[in-house]
């Protein structure tokens, strides 16, 4: 007869100590990777929409023979999203090209306004929502953008000069290595340079996006954890993200009933990253140590409850150790997370039949 799978949360704890290693492998078991399916997002970009706005870019600039800052400017006030497709020519990331118009301009090279990082993050994303943005934009903030159009397209224009042999030059590659003239090569000669840019833009397929829909990827977890509260009726605190919440030095993502009188905690999270997965361990060992101070000092502690997925909780066994240890076996997966009212504390504020 063939053994069932025991959860951790199935049984005491005693159990786990005596045989941790069949729960960490059944925690395991149940991970899931959200890296093959990602969330779009209001700010993702489809490649038809990529190749619009780089045949826009393309026609302004005479077939990238005049890569000037006027003509850029007349491009992205028709189709706002020639921003993104001429930071992927140059491979740079927003907040790159910010640093970059800000040396220029401490060389009198450039415009004299100052582009901060957040404000060229906060534009990239702008126009992948919005590309009609750079028409409404204030005079100070058309400056700034104007600042890293210019930096851009001297950078093209000057291609790859001489570098250090223990160097690698940013922009030694096909399409910059010789300035506009290897530009124009990869766009009139028949490869198709805008679905290029638009894998570099993607970024080691998807990087890039993925990086932009972390938090979306996050909220899943959260998503589903709130929905089995609100189902049962129970009473609950959904913190908000680096918000100071008296007695936690820093705030769980769930307090059940509410701050005043903790009676259990939960952190939700998914990650494919190990580091990412180690810290959010290390942050739920915290919130048991504090239940267990707040016992030593006679006041009621709280239970810490792990709802967790992504293939950064499978790569470190001592890690998922530690996590049962913390939560005393209540870790939960996507998977198991229909089991967690009926397994955890919370059973007792449930308040839906």
């Amino acid at each position: 007869m063939t053994k069932t799978t025991r959860y951790p949360f199935e049984v005491p704890y005693a159990d786990i100590e005596a045989e941790v290693d069949e729960f960490v492998n059944a925690v395991f078991d149940t991970l899931q990777s959200s890296f093959i399916a990602l969330p779009r997002g209001p700010d993702f970009v489809t490649y038809p929409e990529f190749q619009q706005a780089y045949e826009v870019l393309k026609q302004y600039t005479g077939g990238f023979k005049a890569v000037k800052t006027e003509r850029v400017m007349l491009a992205l006030q028709e189709d706002a999203l020639t921003f993104v497709v001429l930071r992927s020519i140059l491979g740079f990331t927003p907040s790159e090209l910010a640093y970059v118009a800000n040396q220029r301009a401490e060389r009198g090279l450039g415009q004299s306004v100052s582009v901060s990082q957040s404000f060229a993050r906060r534009f990239d994303r702008q126009v992948r929502i919005e590309r009609g943005k750079v028409l409404s934009l204030t005079a100070r903030s058309q400056k700034r953008i104007i600042a890293m159009v210019s930096a851009a397209c001297q950078l093209l224009e000057d291609g790859v000069r001489e570098t250090d042999p223990e160097m690698i030059h940013r922009l030694d590659k096909a399409d910059t290595s010789s300035g506009l003239v290897s530009i124009r090569h990869l766009a009139n000669d028949g490869v198709p340079y805008a679905m290029l840019l638009y894998e570099r833009f993607l970024g080691r397929p998807f990087a890039g996006h993925r990086d932009s829909v972390s938090e979306l990827v996050g909220n899943v977890m959260e998503s589903a954890v709130e929905q089995r509260l609100r189902r049962a009726g129970i009473s609950f605190r959904k913190t908000k993200r680096a918000e100071r919440v008296d007695g936690f030095d820093q705030a769980p993502d769930f307090i059940i009933p509410d701050e005043w009188s903790p009676r259990i905690v939960i952190e939700a999270k998914i990650t494919e990253d190990d580091g990412t997965a180690r810290d959010k361990v290390t942050r739920i060992q915290h919130l048991a140590e504090i239940s267990r101070q707040r016992r030593l000092r006679g006041q009621f502690g709280f239970e810490v409850i792990a709802c967790i997925d992504g293939r950064g909780f499978g790569v470190r066994r001592e890690d998922m150790r530690k996590l049962l240890k913390a939560t005393q076996g209540k870790v939960f997966t996507l998977t198991t997370l229909d089991g967690l009212i009926d397994n955890t504390a919370l059973r007792a504020f449930r308040s839906e039949l």
